[in-house]
């Protein structure tokens, strides 16, 4: 889930929001085409304010390849935990592409997403209604006006292979991003966010979250902390330290649980090259 290495790595090159956790500031394109690439580490992976690796650290990392013509492409990845939702796996592979155009301090960028986890299989999670691995589509779309954006992104079929109440599709969830970055100079930066999730057909499944941050660009290398936090049911955003698909139409889950959306500070590292 695409994601705040981006948005860290880039804070302190420009005073602009990007693309993972919230939606990327569309300068006029390079005369020639730019291939980059980005790691980082986190004491911690929180998707959409929902924890995503029960608390232990990430290492993330992706390539972006953006045209002068305004169109890119990219592909991001992340070490996530079986008992967040994703049975039997434990890795996430997003792949994206779309469109950015500038028009002076504002900004436009349109595009879709890919979530994919290998080697997960949601046949049990979900009562046989959606089998084979976890995935999720979604288009966006998002503008941006110089330090602060808006993103709307909307699930094309259901949401990360889920169902809702009573068996009902869940697709048409949407998550509404507000973001922005500030460069205070020297290196520092500082950004917020506020997003809301709107859970279709899913009794206790909206929440908003919230994110506070301060960044420090070291030779090329971007440290970051962070707090994120979230008004999440805890009743339902509960997840366990595994879980793994039985064999038999069911699931096997551990023993240890923890509140997903609970706050919690998160520190990074991370760079682009």
């Amino acid at each position: 889930m695409k994601k705040t290495i981006v948005a860290t790595a880039l804070l302190a090159a420009f005073a602009a929001p990007t693309a993972f956790v919230s939606s990327a500031c569309a300068e006029e394109a390079a005369a020639a085409p730019a291939l980059t690439a980005n790691i980082g580490l986190f004491s911690s992976y929180r998707f959409r304010g929902i924890d995503q690796t029960f608390g232990k650290p990430a290492l993330q990392g992706g390539f972006d390849y953006a045209h002068s013509s305004g169109f890119y492409v990219g592909n991001w990845n992340s070490n996530v935990s079986s008992g967040a939702g994703f049975p039997d796996g434990n890795l996430e592979m997003d792949f994206y592409g779309g469109y950015k155009k500038a028009f002076g301090d504002f900004g436009l960028d349109v595009g879709a997403i890919y979530y994919y986890y290998p080697g997960s299989e949601m046949r049990g999670y979900t009562g046989g209604v959606n089998t084979g691995a976890a995935d999720n589509k979604e288009v966006y779309i998002g503008g941006s006006w110089k330090f602060v954006s808006l993103k709307y992104s909307y699930a094309i079929d259901d949401y990360f292979a889920t169902r809702g109440d009573g068996g009902a599709k869940t697709r048409g969830t949407s998550y509404l991003d507000l973001s922005a970055n500030y460069d205070l100079g020297n290196g520092w930066g500082v950004n917020g966010h506020v997003g809301h999730l709107d859970y279709k057909n899913v009794t206790n499944g909206s929440y908003t979250d919230y994110k506070v941050g301060v960044t420090k660009d070291i030779n090329g290398w971007v440290v970051g902390a962070s707090w994120v936090d979230t008004n999440a049911n805890s009743g339902f955003y509960t997840i366990r330290n595994s879980i793994s698909d039985d064999g038999a139409g069911g699931t096997t889950t551990g023993s240890k649980t923890k509140d997903a959306g609970r706050g919690i500070a998160i520190l990074s590292v991370s760079r682009t090259f």
